[in-house]
């Protein structure tokens, strides 16, 4: 795919951003990435914190269009509960899948992860951010889809958010697994245990 000079700049920073960590990177070293210099590159961005934000945006679009595909919610339940009452678990599957072939397979997504990882330990704000992304977000969310979903199930089943631990902690350490290799059979291969686990979770406890 062909990128203009401001995509191009964006993909370079956060290339920089998941080695060496945010904080780290300067504009020079940015500029200097791409043959061009600062002047040339503050034509596009403002600074560096204007080249994370766009960074930010375009992973934050591209989750609200894997949701509205997958049918899941968009925002959180605080912000749309009565969306969370309609969710299939074909829908919550689908998104994951989808999910987890993005933050593997796109590099913006995979190298934007990497960037919070090493810098949720350094800065107060990129820890919030790595829960928000990653962690604690995500569970919440999927906890109340589940909370949802399983009024409507006659059987016993464990608590939300049991639940919602038992269903997306793979996904972080699958995700782990797949960093830690090159081969593409490999990931394929992970994604694919990925995607089994996924429908044998419901098969457990929605069918």
């Amino acid at each position: 795919m062909m990128m203009n000079t401001k995509e191009k700049i964006l993909v370079a920073a956060l290339r920089l951003f998941a080695v060496n960590g945010y904080e780290a990177v300067s504009v020079s070293q940015i500029a200097g990435e791409l043959g061009i210099t600062k002047g040339a590159l503050y034509k596009h961005y403002k600074n560096k914190r204007d080249i994370f934000n766009c960074i930010f945006e375009y992973v934050c679009r591209l989750d609200v269009e894997r949701s509205r595909k997958s049918g899941v919610p968009e925002q959180d339940y605080s912000d749309m509960p009565e969306a969370f009452s309609h969710v299939s678990a074909k829908s919550l599957g689908n998104y994951m899948k989808e999910q987890f072939r993005y933050w593997s397979e796109d590099e913006i997504a995979c190298n934007f992860r990497k960037m919070l990882t090493l810098e949720q330990y350094k800065s107060p704000e990129m820890s919030a951010l790595y829960q928000k992304v990653l962690v604690s977000g995500p569970l919440e969310y999927i906890e109340n889809l589940l909370c949802e979903m399983s009024k409507e199930q006659e059987k016993l089943l464990p608590s939300p958010h049991a639940l919602a631990i038992e269903f997306y902690s793979p996904f972080y350490l699958l995700l782990s697994m797949s960093d830690g290799t090159d081969c593409k059979e490999t990931k394929e291969e992970i994604a694919q245990r990925y995607m089994r686990y996924i429908d044998d979770f419901f098969q457990k406890y929605f069918s």
